[in-house]
């Protein structure tokens, strides 16, 4: 019998030596990806639904560039101007707030906010010290990478987990002083887990389900993953880490102490940490840029054009007129000011939109409604005299989770060597993230200092030099943290779809609300929806 695989692979074989006896290593690569045996672009991650504008179609077409007013400067928005000015539009931004990039804050010396009552806050930090106010981690799948690389942005590791980072929970029974590494949990709630299913293994439990051969390659498994005795049971090893760590000359370490009983260990609830790291948002590796989050979008306004970018201008009306749009906005000094366009996208808070003067109808102001309660969330930035995590606790970089208020502690991921250091006192949500938010600054630190105490001792307090807090629901012409969309919503459908002359992008109208990477690819759909119409 013929093998027609066979016949395949040498008839594709044939048509490659001939492309590649005269043409170009990209002209063969083309080849290998038409027969099928290379990937081709359009078979790449996140690439199949982008069609970016270029200056030439218009050049093909016969048609002109249109002006459009890009409402937010924020990551949506600035995208959004961005990847217009690469296909020659004429784009003006208008940002309502002292800086651009949005909820993507970095906070450092000299920087002020004053929030929706009036409590204004200056960072002190020193020169070389900054908070990720807002967005904090990038992971390697998210567009976002692609613009760092676009933008020549310089960047670097974030380290999502460590395992030698600290677990607390204090409702669970931790004490102050005796917090438990990430490792020693992790082995100990792994190693009670392969235990339990081995010994259901061995009782035949899993005989419906499992052939005698598949059962024995689990027992195999188990008892390496779990790190169990030759007889299946968990008493610890060397996975869990060391209270002295080996040297040299016979000195083989010193074992923790420990483990407790599989009750303890279950009771302790620290397993309920265990599935972040391999969430398929938060998993390792995590990227962050060289200085700050807020540097990609410094270049991004490079790329824009500062002139085209103007500051301090909130928007207090957009409408939708027969050739295009009319949007009005207040400059710091003077009157009101309008710009005419051919379009508008509206990167902004969906709840604010709300307020302003607009035509788009009961419709559209319905489904901005599905988003118009941002959710709370705030930051603590606490600077220190010495990294004394690092010196101590022999903790570099990643993050020591509560069950207290503080909710997550982040040890910073930069700085490695020098002599002071920021950590991330508390990030929270919800209710705890409004609790702080109610405090004045000193109060909020205060609270922080003094549950951290507990988990890292005395230095937490004694090396303390600064903070600088963040509670997003305050934070002026933002008032939220996220919203997320209910995709199958008439209302959020409708809103895809835009307006009139009007579009609109924000990480509220992607599916992976709360990054920079939903944030991007909306404004991709806008810049494409707008471009097809034009060039319709």
């Amino acid at each position: 019998m013929v093998n027609e695989e066979a016949v395949s692979s040498v008839s594709r074989r044939k048509v490659l030596q001939a492309v590649g006896a005269s043409t170009s290593a990209g002209v063969m690569f083309a080849a290998m990806g038409s027969v099928g045996l290379a990937p081709t672009a359009s078979a790449q991650p996140g690439r199949e639904s982008w069609n970016p504008p270029g200056r030439s179609d218009f050049n093909l077409s016969g048609r002109s560039a249109k002006k459009v007013v890009v409402v937010g400067g924020g990551p949506a928005g600035l995208a959004t101007a961005y990847e217009l000015r690469k296909a020659g539009y004429r784009v003006t931004v208008l940002e309502a707030r002292h800086r651009v990039g949005g909820r993507t804050l970095t906070i450092r010396g000299g920087d002020s906010e004053t929030d929706v009552d009036g409590v204004k806050q200056t960072a002190r930090f020193d020169r070389g010290i900054y908070m990720n106010a807002g967005a904090g981690r990038i992971a390697q799948w998210m567009v976002t990478m692609d613009y760092l690389r676009e933008l020549g942005v310089p960047y670097e590791v974030f380290t999502n987990a460590n395992a030698d980072a600290y677990l607390y929970n204090e409702k669970s029974g931790a004490t102050p002083g005796n917090p438990i590494r990430y490792r020693t949990a992790k082995a100990d709630v792994f190693g009670y887990t392969s235990e339990l299913l081995n010994y259901a293994t061995d009782q035949g439990a899993l005989d419906a389900k499992l052939t005698a051969e598949d059962k024995e390659n689990l027992r195999g498994f188990l008892k390496s993953f779990g790190a169990l005795q030759a007889d299946g049971s968990y008493t610890g090893g060397d996975n869990r880490g060391f209270s002295t760590y080996p040297r040299a000359w016979n000195e083989h370490g010193t074992h923790l102490p420990g483990p407790g009983s599989a009750s303890e260990v279950l009771a302790s609830k620290v397993g309920l940490y265990f599935s972040f790291e391999n969430n398929w948002e938060q998993a390792m590796l995590m990227f962050q840029p060289v200085g700050g989050m807020d540097t990609t979008y410094q270049y991004l306004v490079n790329a824009i054009g500062k002139q085209n970018v103007l500051l301090e201008s909130p928007v207090t009306g957009v409408q939708n007129t027969p050739n295009g749009v009319k949007v009005t906005y207040q400059p710091k000094y003077g009157r009101a000011k309008m710009i005419e366009a051919d379009f508008a996208v509206v990167a902004a808070p969906a709840g604010l939109m709300r307020k302003w003067d607009t035509n788009w109808g009961t419709e559209i102001d319905s489904a901005l409604g599905e988003f118009a309660i941002g959710a709370p969330a705030g930051k603590i930035g606490l600077q220190y005299k010495s990294r004394w995590w690092e010196d101590d606790h022999r903790i570099f970089g990643g993050i020591t989770e509560t069950d207290m208020d503080l909710a997550h502690i982040w040890h910073p991921s930069y700085g490695y060597g020098a002599r002071k250091g920021l950590m991330v006192g508390y990030y929270n949500t919800g209710t705890n993230a409004r609790t702080y938010a109610d405090l004045s600054p000193r109060q909020r630190e205060a609270r922080a200092v003094a549950q951290g105490e507990k988990i890292f001792g005395s230095r937490y307090r004694t090396e303390l030099e600064t903070s600088f807090s963040i509670a997003w629901h305050k934070v002026p012409h933002i008032e939220g943290a996220w919203a997320y969309p209910n995709p199958e919503s008439a209302g959020f459908k409708k809103l895809q779809t835009g307006i009139g002359n009007t579009y609109f992008a924000g990480d509220w109208m992607s599916e992976v609300s709360a990054w920079q990477h939903g944030a991007f690819w909306s404004a991709r759909y806008a810049v494409q929806a707008l471009h097809a119409r034009v060039m319709k």
